[in-house]
């Protein structure tokens, strides 16, 4: 699985730098704060091709590939988070933030009213800190509901 893991991880590599150059997009005002709402993806893009070099020197050798109720796990999370990325525009940042926390937490092992729970905290800690401490023009809710 050495090759695995060095193809990966250049994978990971390329849609990190093509996350750098989205991000780079991001306009700002003069009036913004300094830092600037760019600056969280490009930390998350860092993180990745750090993960990704690391993963590319020092590769597994007895790396396991997941099979059958993994792979369903997987496939849930992935399809939890594509529907993530559409359902945040229409519906604001807290409600999908809620579902996909609660359905990922969940599947991590936790019972469902704890998922909840963590879901719930996730939603509405992650849109505190993204629109009050890091000054993002987040929507909270979907439009006509309020913030």
């Amino acid at each position: 699985m050495i090759r695995g893991d060095r193809i990966f991880g250049a994978v990971m590599i390329v849609l990190a730098l093509g996350y750098i150059l989205t991000a780079s997009r991001i306009g700002t005002s003069f009036m913004s704060d300094p830092v600037g709402p760019r600056v969280f993806p490009y930390m998350v893009a860092g993180v990745i091709i750090l993960c990704s070099v690391s993963m590319i020197l020092r590769p597994d050798p007895d790396a396991e590939w997941p099979a059958g109720p993994m792979l369903l796990q997987l496939g849930i999370a992935f399809a939890a988070l594509i529907g993530y990325a559409f359902a945040i525009k229409p519906l604001g940042f807290i409600l999908p933030t809620v579902i996909v926390a609660g359905i990922l937490s969940w599947q991590i092992g936790g019972r469902p009213m704890r998922a909840a729970i963590s879901g719930i905290g996730l939603g509405i800690g992650l849109f505190v800190l993204f629109r009050v401490i890091l000054g993002l023009g987040l929507r909270g809710l979907p439009a006509g509901w309020g913030f």
